[in-house]
């Protein structure tokens, strides 16, 4: 009898594990965290500024004075959001929710059914060996250090993080975590607290129970000091206030991050691509972009893209590293289109 040729399946898609909220902004008192009452929603406000001259224009007219000094004349007038924390009030609250989803061995899509049971047998395989033990350590120290706070953890006096596992309308545990005491950098071995919430994810990742947490971090920043929610994509500049040049994102009227960016905060984990120890951990993304940096660290050229490995992997039986390994289990719990049409 012929051998069957397994293909990659031309549909193939898989929905996110990590499921997270938007994450709204608050101002309170440190040390206030217990007291619901006492932290009130930031506001996005409007100012009318007048910008300096860019960089890349006095470089261009730097050999001309007479040019440079009639560009510095002109005004460069600008409206823009802003968001800052009351005069009142020292603390930058940042509040978020968290449902953690199991079943990765099932796509939410897939046209082949030869593929899908090949698919579904290797992921079981690594879910048997490993029990997501590396990945839930790892997603379990992105919340615990704060890192989903991006532009806003910089400069805090202090930060704390406070993880409640939800059951009903119930706290069934709390872990309150400083996250000073972590490295962006690094990750470590999770013991004590951070060793329970990583038991939490990993349950969740597996489906043995359902697991929804509330994350609230607090960081100290200073009275009446600005704080950095998401700024928006203008696609209907028609639409709004044309005079603006930034929008600061808001829900309900409250200051907020996109869950996009909270989302890639958490996936934040990948530091077995190869330049990982002169560049520190990047989201865990197909070709490894990071594209505040313009650069993609895992090119297809060298074979440790995504799609590279998984076809290695499921098609051709060549298991990669077990670092590999790790890093495509947690693009497939990233979710995404992966199929070889898409």
């Amino acid at each position: 009898m012929a051998k069957t040729t397994i293909k990659t399946a031309s549909v193939l898609a898989f929905e996110r594990k990590l499921a997270n909220s938007d994450a709204l902004m608050f101002a309170g008192g440190f040390g206030q965290d217990e007291q619901s009452n006492a932290w009130r929603p930031i506001t996005i406000n409007s100012k009318d500024v007048r910008g300096t001259i860019s960089n890349r224009l006095k470089n261009a007219i730097a050999s001309d004075p007479v040019k440079l000094d009639a560009e510095i004349q002109k005004p460069n007038l600008q409206r823009v959001d802003v968001a800052a924390l009351p005069f009142d009030a020292d603390t930058l609250k940042v509040s978020f929710t968290l449902r953690i989803l199991g079943n990765l061995a099932t796509p939410s899509a897939c046209n082949d059914q030869q593929y899908q049971a090949k698919l579904a047998s290797t992921i079981n395989a690594y879910i048997t060996e490993h029990k997501f033990q590396v990945l839930a350590a790892r997603y379990a120290e992105n919340i615990a250090n704060g890192r989903f706070l991006w532009r806003n953890r910089i400069g805090a006096e202090a930060i704390k993080v406070r993880v409640a596992h939800i059951q009903g309308d119930q706290e069934k545990q709390v872990w309150l975590f400083d996250s000073a005491s972590f490295d962006l950098h690094e990750f470590v071995v999770p013991t004590g607290a951070l060793g329970e919430l990583a038991e939490v994810i990993r349950q969740g990742l597996e489906g043995e129970s359902f697991t929804l947490l509330q994350i609230d971090a607090f960081a100290r920043l200073g009275v009446g000091q600005e704080v950095f929610p998401s700024q928006e994509l203008v696609l209907d500049a028609g639409g709004r206030d044309n005079r603006k040049s930034k929008y600061l994102y808001q829900v309900g009227g409250i200051a907020a991050l996109h869950s996009q960016k909270v989302g890639n905060a958490l996936r934040t984990i990948d530091t077995w691509y190869p330049q990982a120890h002169d560049t520190g951990p990047i989201a865990v993304e197909p070709y490894g972009s990071v594209t505040n940096r313009g650069t993609a660290y895992r090119q297809p050229k060298e074979k440790m893209d995504f799609y590279s490995l998984l076809d290695a992997w499921v098609l051709r039986n060549q298991a990669p590293s077990v670092e590999q390994q790790h890093y495509v289990i947690a693009t497939l719990v990233r979710g995404g289109v992966f199929g070889e049409a898409g």
